[in-house]
């Protein structure tokens, strides 16, 4: 027989629980209310590793919050982040980031004016060596090709999105065409790419098969 308890006179349990960090109501919504930053914070952490703009009734569902209440914390976010809250005794400068509303939806972007700095970051080092990671990626595109990030995510078991990135920036990879089914970017090999391999063609790679036990199952992923 299960023991049973009352609960503390004193509702010290109650307390305890009320005062968890990421306290869920019954269907397992948390409570952002309860977290550092509350609500414009759980905003900012779910934009962050957003891939595409994410519109405010699925950010209203995630955050157990009203879409009213969504929309409003947006547009003080991104006038924040504008520079448009402060004041000539408390000055706010804008942010190398900005809020912008497309397609939709709402996405982190850096602002233009940063452009120049981007692109330095992104382009430096770009007569440096490729790491493992991009030579592995680089390799699926090359053999698989044309062929979304996701599935190349799913075949190297990591996700690729940044190293994509770096590829496409160095010249060695290409947005090619969207699948038909799932409207996915599919990515493709440059003639960069051929030349620096000095190959005419992609017909011309090696076969990988002897190289690699197991490549056979390399057709299964259809992440």
């Amino acid at each position: 027989m299960t023991e049973q308890h009352e609960p503390a006179p004193d509702g010290s349990a109650d307390e305890a629980a009320a005062s968890s960090p990421a306290a869920e109501d019954p269907a397992g919504v948390v409570d952002v209310d309860t977290l550092p930053g509350g609500l414009a914070a759980g905003i900012e952490a779910v934009l962050m590793v957003a891939e595409r703009p994410v519109s405010e009734f699925d950010l209203a569902e995630v955050l157990g919050q009203s879409v009213d209440e969504i929309r409003a914390t947006l547009d003080s976010l991104r006038a924040e982040y504008d520079g448009l809250t402060g004041n000539d005794d408390d000055p706010v400068v804008p942010r190398g980031f900005e809020l912008r509303k497309v397609g939709g939806g709402w996405r982190f972007y850096s602002r233009a004016e940063f452009a120049p700095v981007v692109q330095a970051f992104v382009l430096e080092g770009q007569t440096s060596r490729l790491s493992q990671a991009a030579m592995e990626t680089l390799a699926v595109i090359a053999y698989r090709q044309p062929v979304s990030r996701a599935r190349v995510s799913a075949i190297r078991g990591v996700n690729v999105d940044g190293v994509v990135r770096t590829l496409v920036a160095r010249g060695l990879v290409q947005e090619m065409e969207r699948d038909p089914l799932t409207g996915a970017l599919l990515y493709g090999t440059t003639p960069y790419f051929l030349e620096k391999l000095g190959l005419d063609s992609i017909s011309e790679l090696p076969q990988i098969s002897p190289y690699l036990p197991g490549v056979e199952d390399v057709g299964d992923y259809d992440g």
